[in-house]
Parts: structure tokens; sequence; C-alpha cells
């Protein structure tokens, strides 16, 4: 179930990489709660986060031609030093009680150096395995996430009401340091690389191109954005649900926030048990989370609805880690840091307009009608996305045991040219040969001999 640990690289990023999603769910739950007790303001909260989100839309074609120009190790020791001294800066605001400007406009630089960390750390975790293995690194990094993510947010309950704020902003500061150890310790002669574009193929616009010209993956994106704006929310469902018809209070959804980190965590186990991660994988997770979040806004009790969070939870962390296998399998390496970008950009996007829509319908239809009409709109997503999937003639191209397995064929990098070299003025005789008099005439043995017998003929 863990090959991808056989891998001594692989294995000294994951210690780092758990250490480094601790520290940054310290740093949420921190960020999240000064803002509201400085504020009492759930909307100015929500600001925050927006403007972490919008780097993510705006920049996310630049960050990914930097990560597949740029040596991913260079650019994440910069990125994640970064990242260090962001929370270093935010510790000291929350001592000294700074004013929000200076949270959100840190919250901002956050946001961009997040973009551009994300795609170089994409292309860095799949060198570290071989391309066999990288389903299961991925699926291993879900469970790393949600270990991290459980871990960091009790952690940081405890600790917040004993030491405050500012004390969890230099934890997650010293967390980066496990991350920058960890890029040194990673050994070259063990890393798979991947192939990078030619002269035609790099910026923003070759990458543009490719993924716009690339209809299966444009479909997947269009998905995402769909199951992401209306079924992927559930930190806004689970607080409407607790609040209004299940009528748990915050000790309720407190409840269910720990039982869906549970299930994301046996979520990672079954995306690390299979051995592939397919197409269909993605299309049948689609369709089965879908249909139990509509079912979950019928339910009558809270426990009924926690019943259901469990598999919703497993379906979501699978359905990440095979879309995210997919995009990075079946698309072209050097062009691997611009396609996850823009994945990042969709993501971002439908976090933006995802929870305040479902916000919305929760205050003026019902948490419970909420989920109901945003099952059945993922529901209606997903088929049509089958539909489109099934009746596309490069689909219907494939071998019949690819068909439902890759999202499209790869196509091949183009080589990189060679060219002849350009005629030019000699600048040295070669030793041994014809001596050059000057550029295109040369002299042979036989011709310089006669020339010297006529030099020395008599008048």
């Amino acid at each position: 179930m863990f090959r991808a640990l056989r891998h001594p690289n692989y294995r000294r990023w994951a210690v780092a990489d758990l250490v480094s999603v601790t520290g940054a769910w310290m740093q949420n739950l921190a960020l999240n709660w000064f803002v509201l007790v400085k504020t009492g303001s759930p909307g100015l909260l929500g600001l925050s986060l927006l403007f972490q989100l919008l780097p993510g839309v705006l920049l996310g074609s630049v960050a990914g031609s930097v990560a597949d120009r740029w040596p991913t190790k260079r650019v994440l020791l910069v990125t994640q030093s970064l990242h260090g001294v962001l929370a270093l800066v935010l510790a000291g605001v929350a001592w000294v009680d700074g004013p929000l400007s200076a949270v959100y406009a840190l919250a901002l630089a956050g946001g961009v150096v997040t973009v551009f960390d994300g795609p170089a750390l994409g292309r860095f975790g799949s060198q570290l395995v071989p391309r066999e293995d990288l389903s299961n690194a991925l699926g291993l990094g879900s469970i790393l996430s949600s270990g991290g993510r459980i871990l960091g947010m009790g952690l940081a309950g405890a600790l917040v009401a004993v030491t405050g704020v500012p004390l969890l902003f230099v934890i997650n500061a010293v967390s980066f340091g496990a991350v920058l150890l960890a890029i040194g310790k990673v050994r070259q002669e063990g890393m798979f690389h991947l192939a990078t574009s030619t002269a035609e193929r790099t910026g923003i616009k070759a990458g543009i191109r490719y993924v716009l010209g690339h209809r299966p993956l444009v479909l997947m994106f269009l998905l995402g954005f769909v199951l992401s704006c209306l079924g992927r929310n559930y930190q806004v469902t689970m607080a409407a649900m607790s609040e209004g018809p299940l009528a748990a209070g915050p000790e309720g959804y407190g409840m269910l926030s720990v039982i869906f980190s549970a299930g994301t965590v046996l979520g990672g186990f079954v995306a690390a048990a299979c051995k592939n991660l397919t197409l269909r994988l993605v299309l049948w997770s689609a369709l089965g989370t879908s249909v139990l979040q509509f079912f979950s806004g019928v339910t009558p009790t809270l426990w009924s609805f926690a019943t259901l969070l469990v598999p919703i939870a497993i379906g979501a962390v699978v359905l990440d880690t095979a879309t995210s296998t997919r995009i990075q399998l079946d698309t072209d390496e050097d062009m691997r840091g611009r396609v996850l970008a823009a994945k990042g950009i969709v993501t971002a996007a439908s976090g933006a307009i995802g929870g305040p829509l479902l916000g919305w319908l929760s205050e003026f239809a019902g948490p419970g009608l909420a989920l109901e009409i945003a099952g059945a709109a993922t529901v209606v997503a997903t088929a049509v996305a089958w539909l489109l999937f099934a009746r596309s003639p490069q689909r219907r191209a494939m071998p019949a045991e690819q068909r439902w397995a890759r999202l499209a064929g790869v196509h091949p990098t183009p080589p990189q040219p060679v060219h002849p070299p350009l005629p030019g003025r000699a600048t040295a005789r070669p030793g041994g040969g014809p001596r050059w008099t000057r550029p295109g005439q040369r002299i042979t043995g036989g011709r310089r001999r006669a020339a010297r017998a006529r030099a020395h003929q008599p008048t």
C-alpha cells in the first residue's frame, strides 16, 4: 500500500510535509480566531480568506510558468523561506495587537507566495517517485494532509487559550524549517527528472494554448469547478446544519468536523490502496459523493448526518487524489507546472464563489434545501461530463483498455532542435591538416609543392 515510501527522497519529504501541514493548520485556526475576536464580524473574517485566494486567480498562470522554467528546488527554497518570514511578522502583529489592515496585507502577501509555491511543490513532488508510484504518493499525501489537519487543529485548540495566538504563528514559522531541511537533504541522484520545454513551448501563452487546446483537461477542470463550488464547501454546510435543522450548536459542529477529518484520513488510505486511479474512478466518486450530499440534506438527526459524512469524506479524498493523478500523468511533463497552476486557479475561483453561494442558499432557502440543490446540481454536472467524455472522438480512438483509464493520450514532448553550426571565419589552424589561407580557400599538399616549384624556376 505504501510503495512510495520505498524511495528515500520521498520518505524525507513526507516527514517534513506532515510537520509543515500541522503548523499551517495551527496558523489557520489562530488567524481566523484573531480576526474574529478583533472584529466580531464573520464577514470581515471572510474578507481575509478572500485576500488569500485572490492571488491564485490573478497570478496562477505566471506561477505555473515559473515552476516549469526554473529549478523547483530553488523556487521552493525561496517560497518556503518567505512563508516562514511572513509567519514571524504575523506573530509580531498579533503580539502588539496591530491593525486589521496589517493582517489583511500579510494575508495577501501569503496568498501571493502560496500561488508560486503550489505548482513548484507539485512538480517537485512528482520528481521524488517514478511515474508508476505517483498515484500512491498522492494518496499518502492525502493521509499526511488530513492527519496534519487533525493534529494541527487539536494542538491549536488546546494551546490558543493557554499561550495566546502569537505562539501559534511562531510554531508555524519553525515548521517551515523542517521543509527547508528536507529540500536540502534530497539527493539529486535519487530524483526522477521531468522533461523541460523547448523554446517555443515556454512561457505563459504557450501554457494557456496547451490547456485550452486539451479538451479532456478543460472538461475535467469544468467538472472540478462545479464540484468544488457546490459540493466541497463542507465547513459552510456543516456549520449551517449544526446551527439550523440539527440544533446541535457549536459542540455538534465540532464533533462533525472531527468525524469529517477522520473520514478524510480513511479516504487517503483507500486512495493509496488503489493500484490505478482511473478516469472511471473519478466519475464514480463524483457521482457517489453528489448523491450522498443530496440525501444528507434530508437527514433528521445529528447522528444520521454524521454517518453520511464519513463516506462523503472518503469519496472526496479519492476524487481529489484520482483527479490530481490523471491531470499529472495524462498531460505533457514539460507543462506540469502550468497545468497544476491552472488547477489551482480553478480551485481558488471555486472557493471564492462557492463559499458565499452556499452560505446565501443556506440563509435564504435553509441548510437542508441548500444541500439538496447543490447535490442535484453536481449529479447533473457529473452526468453531463460523463456523456461528453463518452462522445469525445479522441476517446473513441483510444484503445479499449485505456478508454476509461486515462484522461487522454499524452502528447510527446518535441525533441530539442539541433541546429547545424553556422559558417564562420576560422580562427586557428587545425594541427596536422591542411592550412587555411582565407575563408573558403584551401591549399592541399600537392598544390603547395607545385606552387613552390614554379616560384624557384629561373626566369
